[in-house]
């Protein structure tokens, strides 16, 4: 094994974790991406590690597994995380109700949760808002990066760490058994990997076309408020309660996204929930949309973004906060409940994709299971 080695299409957070994966287990490891450093999806997120989003079983190990790895680097070579947790809030009875079920149906899973009441939820956030505040849950498991201060980390630290070979600014224009071509110029290795995020187009575009595959465009913004305090736990508004496949466990589920569908339809018709997190210079992350399809505009929509700021005063007690940043990523989906595409289009090529928007959360731990299957 020592001596055989591998190539990684695109430096991403999912390309630099089968980098990784593929250097612990003896291969020499060469890197290529087409940008000088990572500009997709991988730096245009909150930076959350949630293994709350997940589903018992698979996912939500493998999202337990990332976070151990995150903290690993982190302790080992000084990348910054905030191990705050997450909280979602409610504000009404129904998201209330939704809580409740969801901290039984948590705790017989063995997640790390608590129910907290008005008064508690005030005293671990310092940004709840406590008007019509029924109460929130809180799980101890989830963390924080900084996705900008990660995705520049993380190549300097594998180098020097498992001597993987970052090629930044070299695009790759083919792929076959054994080889790449880069410049016109062919480089050989036993093994390639595909990590080519959202762009379907280019490599393997034909076997790309045989999956249910979209492209998910959405809007964030990074917010500063004077007096720059720590928020504590990142903060959840209650809509996203029907967006992530872990909460559908609570029996009261279907009638909380029904309402919504009544109360709110705007908002989810653009695909909106809301939630903040905090990086270490206290900058606030906060979004997001949803919007689907192969070809998604590069124009922010200000109504959206008002929306969002719109429903985020609901839950939060901000003051004289204003938008320092705004920007879209794109990302690719199933539109099906597959969860990843791991397919080998020729012997010794795969293609590692479609993790739709749970690349920081489950990147590290996916690329360490790939590693069994090969």
């Amino acid at each position: 094994m020592a001596n055989k080695s591998a190539i990684v299409i695109g430096a991403g957070i999912l390309g630099i974790a089968a980098a990784r994966a593929l250097a612990i287990n003896g291969y020499s490891v060469d890197v290529y991406e087409r940008n000088h450093q990572a500009s997709g999806a991988s730096v245009r997120n909150f930076g959350m590690i949630w293994p709350i989003g997940q589903p018992s079983g698979k996912l939500y190990d493998r999202a337990l597994r990332s976070r151990d790895i995150w903290k690993e680097i982190g302790n080992n070579g000084g990348l910054w995380y905030d191990p705050v947790g997450s909280l979602h809030l409610a504000y009404n009875a129904k998201e209330w109700q939704v809580l409740q079920e969801l901290y039984v149906a948590f705790r017989f899973e063995k997640r790390d949760v608590q129910l907290l009441n008005k008064e508690q939820v005030l005293a671990k956030s310092t940004i709840a808002n406590k008007e019509l505040c029924f109460g929130g849950l809180f799980c101890s498991e989830e963390m924080i990066v900084d996705p900008r201060d990660a995705m520049e980390f993380l190549p300097k630290y594998f180098h020097e760490t498992l001597k993987i070979r970052f090629h930044l600014g070299n695009a790759v224009t083919h792929v076959q058994t054994g080889n790449i071509i880069v410049a016109n110029k062919k480089i050989q290795a036993d093994l390639i990997i595909v990590c080519s995020g959202s762009d379907f187009e280019t490599i393997f575009p034909d076997e790309f076309a045989k999956y249910p595959l979209t492209k998910c465009k959405l809007q964030m913004m990074r917010l500063i408020e004077e007096g720059t305090r720590r928020i504590g736990p990142a903060l959840c508004g209650g809509l996203s309660l029907i967006h992530y496949a872990s909460f559908k466990v609570a029996e009261s589920f279907p009638i909380l996204k029904k309402y919504y569908e009544t109360e709110m339809s705007e908002y989810l018709s653009w695909g909106i929930h809301v939630m903040i997190s905090q990086n270490q210079p206290g900058l606030l992350t906060v979004g997001d949309s949803h919007e689907y399809g192969m070809s998604p505009d590069p124009f922010d929509k200000s109504h959206i973004n008002e929306l969002i700021l719109k429903y985020l005063a609901q839950f939060s007690s901000l003051k004289n906060a204003h938008i320092v940043e705004s920007w879209n990523g794109v990302y690719g989906k199933f539109t099906s409940n597959q969860t990843e595409l791991f397919i080998s289009p020729e012997p010794g090529v795969y293609i590692l994709n479609g993790v739709g928007g749970t690349g920081m959360t489950l990147s590290f731990g996916l690329a360490e299971e790939m590693m069994n299957t090969l």
